[in-house]
């Protein structure tokens, strides 16, 4: 027998103890202490038969990360470990900070492709912007690398020199670009200014660290430049830290006002939150715009600004996440973000949508029946519900894209055309008055016959379906004729979609161009005059009869 080095045991020996201390750390009877040590040891004994005579050799670090992963993807998708080397990722989470040059890249046909820019990052400082390709860092040739390298080779600390190999929009030739990477702060506020008189608009998109601080300072200038009313962002708003979620609501709340309640299995964890602070302006007109993609922290604040009829909230139903994680220690510098406890807004209600304790034969979590879902009520007495994420005062129609319009943006086609836009116009108009006209898509529609795009509609699919099925019929004969004289009026165009859903495409692509040429604070102000929720909420603001009837209305 060939004997295994002993740091494979070492390692196993590391997580089993990590395990069998976490496990502890929740005592119970005596009975399911025995039930939990009997399965580490048959856990154990299992890893060891397999390190000794399976075929091929065995990385206990892959096993054992495997195992883990697949043991807590058995409760909720919140609960995560964290092994050594994925803590940098972990820390730009929490913190927003990280220690790079402030890209982001996509890789499309095998090339590693600027997709999205920082405002005031290294990169942007020597010249980069959307739609370069890199090529290579520091040397190395990204050709033939896995989507997750490039990101780990532009990484550094702070300080240290790196040069790119890049091919740059509307250039032949590469270029090598010398930069510094820097300490690079993920921003929470996006976008703060004032959009009509007297109304602010701010764009939130994360809750880390500094969100609170951030969105307070935004406030007192925005207030210093004439702002009486407030249009706050929470969109594709992810969430984030709670105590953010919590600061960020006595913004607009008086000081001791309660904001949130957690409850968990570990009593002594359960907690109320209240403001604690002097509120900035709790009289402040306010909106709050939602959607399906805004979720925990951000639907604590929609939801809470409802609960006490501090906002309207204009949109769509939120995510539903109503559950709480914590961060705890293991060994070897690795961690466990694990969920805890569920939260409880003002009202009483929870606005979890997923029931991750009963899941079907499949082992799929379902949404909480209807059946299950109770009413509450604001502090005017509107009625809301939990279980189902939040819902807003105004529903907005949610933007439902063509099958084609779908397929254009999963095969990138509408990015390399602003990019081979900006190869063709080194300026445009300035974001609010820049308008992608006839002529112009009508250039878009020479590209793309140019290019590889494959498409095949609904209908065209279902019919192809059926007609193999037929063919297997001694009729399908007789009819190959009708059918085959039919098949222009089934069979995709790309010129038809085209022209059908000429409207939506135009949306994508002058938003697209916009983030080429003027980054994410161009995209905001193109939005100010096309955005259909946000131009609801400037109507109702100026309508303030309105607004009020819509905060005191018992429904």
């Amino acid at each position: 027998m060939i004997r295994k080095p002993k740091w494979r045991i070492w390692t196993l020996s590391a997580c089993l103890a990590c395990l069998l201390f976490f496990t502890l750390a929740f005592r119970g009877p005596g009975e399911r202490l025995f039930d939990i040590a009997k399965n580490l040891d048959i856990y154990a004994s299992v890893f060891k038969e397999l390190n000794k005579f399976y075929v091929d050799e065995v990385n206990p670090n892959e096993a054992v990360q495997t195992s883990i992963d697949a043991l807590l993807k058995s409760f909720d998708p919140y609960t995560v470990y964290y092994p050594e080397d994925e803590l940098e990722d972990f820390m730009t989470m929490t913190t927003g900070k990280y220690q790079g040059i402030g890209i982001m890249l996509t890789q499309i046909n095998h090339r590693f492709i600027i997709a999205f820019i920082d405002e005031d990052s290294p990169a942007l400082k020597a010249g980069l912007g959307i739609g370069d390709e890199i090529l290579a860092v520091n040397g190395v040739s990204l050709a033939d690398k896995d989507e997750s390298e490039p990101g780990k080779l532009i990484k550094g600390q702070a300080g240290t020199a790196l040069t790119l190999d890049v091919l740059q929009v509307g250039k032949t030739q590469n270029t090598q670009i010398r930069l510094n990477r820097e300490t690079v702060q993920i921003k929470n506020v996006v976008y703060a200014g004032i959009i009509r008189p007297g109304i602010g608009y701010v764009s939130l998109e994360e809750f880390n660290a500094s969100a609170a601080k951030e969105l307070k300072s935004s406030l007192l200038d925005l207030k210093q430049k004439g702002m009486k009313q407030l249009i706050l962002d929470l969109r594709n708003n992810p969430g984030g830290l709670l105590t953010q979620a919590v600061d960020i609501c006595n913004l607009f709340l008086a000081k001791d006002t309660k904001i949130v309640e957690t409850r968990g299995k570990v009593e002594e964890w359960n907690k109320t939150y209240t403001a604690l602070n002097t509120t900035l302006d709790d009289q402040l007109p306010l909106v709050i715009l939602i959607n399906n993609h805004s979720a925990s922290a951000a639907e604590i604040v929609a939801g809470v600004m409802q609960d006490y009829d501090r906002a309207v909230l204009i949109g769509q139903k939120s995510y539903g996440k109503g559950l709480v994680q914590v961060t705890r220690d293991l060994p070897y510098r690795t961690k466990m973000k694990i969920t805890t406890a569920k939260y409880y807004i003002p009202s009483g209600r929870c606005i979890q949508a997923i029931d991750y304790q009963h899941k079907n034969a499949d082992g799929v979590a379902q949404a909480y029946q209807d059946s299950t879902i109770k009413t509450f009520k604001t502090k005017h007495g509107r009625k809301v519900n939990d279980g189902g994420g939040i819902q807003p005062d105004i529903w907005m129609n949610k933007d439902s894209y063509s099958s084609f319009t779908q397929a254009l943006l999963k095969q990138h086609a509408i990015f390399l055309f602003a990019s081979f836009y900006k190869s063709k116009n080194p300026s445009i108009a300035n974001p609010e008055s820049f308008t992608f006209s006839d002529q112009d898509y009508a250039g878009f529609q020479s590209w793309l016959a140019q290019q590889k795009i494959n498409y095949e509609s609904p209908i065209e699919k279902q019919i192809k379906q059926s007609l193999e099925l037929a063919k297997k019929d001694p009729a399908y004969a007789q009819l190959e004729t009708s059918l085959q004289q039919l098949k222009p009026e089934w069979t995709s165009s790309t010129q038809k979609e085209l022209i059908a859903h000429k409207k939506e495409i135009v949306s994508l692509i002058e938003q697209e161009i916009i983030l080429h040429y003027y980054l994410q604070k161009g995209m905001n102000e193109w939005s100010f005059s096309k955005d259909p929720s946000i131009l609801e909420s400037i109507k109702l603001l100026e309508s303030p009869q309105k607004f009020k009837a819509i905060l005191t209305t018992k429904n």
